[in-house]
């Protein structure tokens, strides 16, 4: 059975700005999944902090953290505006409401 370990103590300032600097990177019209994200970063299982992370995201500087979507494409369920957002960067949705990644997410 698998330790369950706390965020607060992975999380640190080094490992925020990790991947803060990742999510800065994405490219205007893209998106990247927040596994995506953990994966570029060297913690693979840790899509669930790359959230975490993007949810405080407003206490360290502008990033555009509204590119960043969930594997399938979906947008954060509280990050209202999120949609919007990517429909003005020419970021298409298909007829389920997620993001097509197919043709939209970042190929790092």
């Amino acid at each position: 059975m698998r330790k369950k370990i706390r965020m607060s103590k992975v999380l640190d300032e080094r490992l925020i700005y990790e991947i803060l600097s990742v999510v800065e990177e994405i490219p205007y019209g893209r998106v990247a999944s927040y596994g995506q994200i953990a994966r570029l970063i060297g913690r693979d299982r840790n899509a669930r902090l790359v959230g975490k992370v993007l949810s405080m995201s407003e206490h360290y500087g502008d990033y555009p953290c509204h590119r960043v979507v969930n594997g399938a494409g979906r947008t954060a369920p509280h990050f209202w505006g999120q949609r919007e957002l990517l429909e003005e960067e020419g970021v298409r949705f298909k007829e389920n409401g997620c993001v097509d990644m197919k043709h939209f997410q970042w190929e790092e």
